[in-house]
């Protein structure tokens, strides 16, 4: 089970855990609401919505944290990025983020930038030994969205290697080099490891 209501995560996850084998269900289908994220870091939240949504089906679950870092805002908005506008009272959208993130590096010329994910899953809500995998995607922060694909901050997210946003990218192959598929790459060699 994911972990997760966010529908473009879910797409995400789905696809990259399809290719394993492995058959996904978001908590919303089974009555299990959002858990609360509390914590300053990526590994205690995604931990945090793993065990949350373990307890309250008795299944294994899969959670990530994930956000963009900003080394010009010290790593902001971070652990705090599908709700960075919402912390100084603005609405919690993509739409409001991406203008916040926009005027925060207004005249900045340090655009570097990461995606960076943290993948918990545990096999049942005590899990000594949560399986933790991580996954960073290096690029630049733009000025003016591009591209139509993707969700939250991917307009702005530019990659320089390939010369375009992560919304100009289409889905599989976002899939085969996102924050995400790195850490889910990561985790499904442990999981092969155990086996």
């Amino acid at each position: 089970m994911l972990a997760s209501n966010n529908a473009g995560k879910l797409r995400e996850f789905a696809s990259l855990l399809d290719a394993a084998g492995i058959e996904l269900i978001a908590q919303g289908e089974l009555g299990v609401p959002e858990a609360p994220e509390p914590h300053a870091t990526f590994v205690e939240n995604a931990l945090a919505k793993a065990r949350h949504a373990s307890a309250l089906t008795g299944l294994p679950a899969l959670a990530d944290d994930s956000g963009l870092c900003v080394r010009a805002l010290n790593g902001a908005p971070g652990v705090y990025s599908a709700r960075y506008a919402s912390m100084d009272g603005g609405e919690k959208s993509d739409a409001a983020n991406n203008a916040r993130l926009v005027a925060a590096l207004a005249g900045v010329a340090e655009r570097r930038a990461y995606y960076f994910c943290v993948l918990v899953l545990v096999r049942h809500a005590d899990d000594p030994e949560p399986l933790i995998a991580e996954g960073r995607w290096h690029g630049e922060v733009l000025d003016a969205p591009r591209g139509e694909n993707g969700f939250g901050y991917d307009p702005y997210f530019y990659l320089p290697p390939l010369g375009a946003s992560a919304a100009e990218l289409d889905p599989a192959r976002k899939n085969a080099l996102s924050h995400r598929a790195l850490a889910l790459r990561d985790l499904l060699q442990r999981l092969r490891e155990l086996a």
